[in-house]
Parts: C-alpha cells; structure tokens; sequence
C-alpha cells in the first residue's frame, strides 16, 4: 500500500473527525461512518468523500479502516458490524483507548475474516489531532504497519512500534498513569497557588518555564484557572482508562495509589454531572477546603 491507499473513518468525536480531516488533506481519504450521522455528514460536506451507510459498507470501500470509538464495547460492536464488508488483505486500525485484551478479541475476530489488525491508541489532545502531531503507540504485524504507515504518519507527529498487538493499548495504559497522576499533581498544586493569592499569569510562567513544565499545564494551566472546562479530553474519558488500568493492576499484583485517587476524584466528578468536562476540571475538587473534601 502507497499512494494508492484509500481509508475509510468510523468515529468522528473529538479526535476522529479532525484525524479524518487529515487523512483528506493527503488525499487518503475515501469513506466516512458515525453512530449519529451528524458528524459524518459534515466531515464528507467538508471533504467531498461519501457517508457510508453502515461500517460494513465502509469496510467494502477502504481496504484501511481506522476506528476511533469511546469505549471496549463500542469497538468490538462496530467490528462485528464491519465484518460482512471486510476485503481479505485489509487492515483495522485501531486508535481507540481500549484494554490489551479487547485489542486481542478484535484482532482474532478481523483476522478470522481474512484481515490484518493494528492497534494504534494515541496521545496528544484535541489539539495533536487537530494538527496531524498526535504520538501513535502500535502493536501489531510490522508488515502491516508499515503498509498503513501514510496513514498513521497523516494523523501523526510520531510513530512507535510497540511489539505485538495488544501492546499499543499497553503502552497507552502507561501514558495514561501519568496523564491522570500529573493532572492531579498541577490541579491540586494551582489550586494551593490560588489559596496563597500568587498572580496566575506569572504563576504558570514560572512553573511552565521549569522542571514542574508538563503538556498538561502549558495546555490547560489557564483555561482551568479561568473555569473553562469545555474543551479537550472529557473526564469521563479518562475515568473509563483508569478502570482500564486499575484492572490491570489488579492482574499483575501491583499497587496503583494515584490510579486509586484519581477513580475516585473523576467518579465524583461523573457523579455530580460533570462527565463531558476536560480533566482539568478536577481542580474544582482541590479547591474545596480540607473539611469538605473527600
């Protein structure tokens, strides 16, 4: 596969639409499906490429599909339902954050049909996927990586090749530890600087400018000190990736302080109707006096 590649999207949320977009900038890019046809209607008015009307229709159409769904059940329902339309020799790209073992459960469904399985989660933010800079972790054949390579360089500032499949979503379980223990670590620690009355402005410039620097606080230090939470990676989100991690934790006998807090912190979030907020929303928790927390 080169030039020639014609890949179909299926999930167009905040990540895949803008990585459909992309893959339309290289011209790579021939279908489109969503659950609610809304946003795949706009991607293709935008685009000229067609709506297909069901994932098995797209798979008949692109020999890559990339999938990019919220959660473990929603990828392995649209594999089943891409299936029947699935081309011997063709290739599912996986960017969804799922467990290592529904990566396996869906490449043992794609290559009983004849087709080769990548899976590819990546890390980055709206914002990567907006501007084609998203870190892509995969797992998989290195043959078939290397045949869908201008699709994942389309979409991408970096690509890895982790291992075997299944290993992508690993190494998104481990990127994920660190997201959710740095968003705690930056959102209780603005919110001490809030309580000690230090300006904000220069606040973030001071810590940004040194080994406190992280993605997180260049990218959300001001929108959350400013209470704006509509915009990035919903927190609900994120709560489902720790469960993800927590249970593999639980697998290997190790112990998960941070994932642990962080559950917490995000499922009261969940629970108080906060589930479509960015994460850096949890600093409306760190703000509440120590007799109300917890």
């Amino acid at each position: 596969m080169n030039q020639q590649i014609k890949a179909g999207v299926i999930g167009l949320g905040a990540m895949g639409a803008p990585m459909a977009l992309n893959l339309a900038r290289k011209k790579l890019l021939q279908s489109v499906w969503n659950r609610s046809p809304g946003p795949a209607r706009s991607v293709a008015a935008e685009t000229g490429v067609s709506v297909a009307s069901s994932p098995a229709h797209l798979a008949r159409q692109c020999p890559v599909v990339l999938t990019c769904v919220s959660a473990d059940s929603d990828l392995l329902e649209v594999i089943e339902q891409l299936l029947p339309g699935l081309q011997a020799g063709s290739v599912v790209l996986d960017t969804s954050t799922v467990s290592p073992a529904t990566a396996q459960r869906a490449n043992d469904s794609i290559q009983r049909a004849g087709g080769s399985f990548v899976d590819a989660p990546v890390s980055g933010g709206v914002e990567g996927a907006i501007h084609g800079r998203l870190s892509v972790m995969a797992g998989g054949d290195p043959a078939d990586i290397e045949r869908i390579r201008p699709v994942l360089e389309a979409i991408s500032a970096s690509v890895t090749h982790m291992g075997p499949v299944g290993s992508g979503q690993a190494t998104k379980a481990v990127n994920q530890v660190i997201v959710g223990g740095i968003a705690e670590a930056v959102c209780e620690a603005l919110a001490l600087g809030e309580k000690l009355n230090l300006p904000s402005e220069r606040l973030l410039q001071v810590l940004g400018a040194g080994a406190a620097g992280s993605w997180f606080l260049e990218h959300r230090g001001q929108s959350m000190l400013e209470d704006r939470f509509e915009k990035g990676f919903k927190l609900s989100l994120l709560l489902k990736d720790l469960r993800i991690i927590k249970s593999l934790a639980r697998e290997l006998d190790i112990s998960m302080r941070v994932v642990e807090q962080a559950i917490d912190d995000y499922q009261e979030l969940v629970d108080a109707g906060y589930g479509d907020n960015d994460i850096s929303g949890l600093i409306s928790l760190k703000r509440k006096p120590a007799t109300e927390a917890g």
